[in-house]
């Protein structure tokens, strides 16, 4: 599971927008995998650290009943000087976590599974426990929100 800790640590830093919860999770995730390893060691570890994962955070969501994500003017900004091509793809992404941010939670465990993740429709519906028109609906539309935000921003910028 070594190789699976990067890729569980920014899936959850994506759903969740800050480091210390994302950490948090996936510490989750890998105990309930270690526990539950004789299942998950029949299918797909990977998956199924993931759908723990989803639904770890899921039960946080539930738990609080609300979203408590880092407010997108709290995200600080890049530091000041002249960008390079490191500070322009870290303002890049600075910008897409800001976007991300703003999104429904479904939407954005959706895209993030989808397109940062890159999982075919069929796994993200099986990790979700949704159907695949309902993971194409919330792409769709997420897709088309982060658009909108991202076409925003840009222009602000100018």
């Amino acid at each position: 599971m070594q190789v699976a800790e990067p890729v569980l640590a920014r899936m959850a830093w994506l759903l969740t927008g800050d480091v210390h919860r994302a950490q948090e999770l996936v510490q989750q995730a890998l105990v309930r995998t270690y526990v539950a390893w004789p299942r998950a060691r029949e299918g797909e570890p990977l998956a199924y650290a993931r759908r723990v994962l989803s639904n770890a955070r899921i039960d946080t969501w539930r738990r609080r009943r609300r979203e408590v994500l880092v407010a997108p003017d709290d995200v600080p900004d890049r530091a000041p000087g002249t960008p390079d091509a490191h500070a322009v793809a870290h303002a890049d992404r600075d910008r897409l976590v800001r976007a991300l941010a703003l999104l429904a939670p479904q939407r954005r465990r959706v895209v993030v599974l989808r397109y940062l993740m890159d999982l075919p429709e069929q796994q993200v519906a099986a990790d979700l426990g949704i159907s695949a028109g309902a993971v194409k609906s919330a792409a769709s539309r997420g897709l088309a929100q982060l658009r909108d935000l991202l076409t925003e921003t840009s222009e602000e910028n100018r």
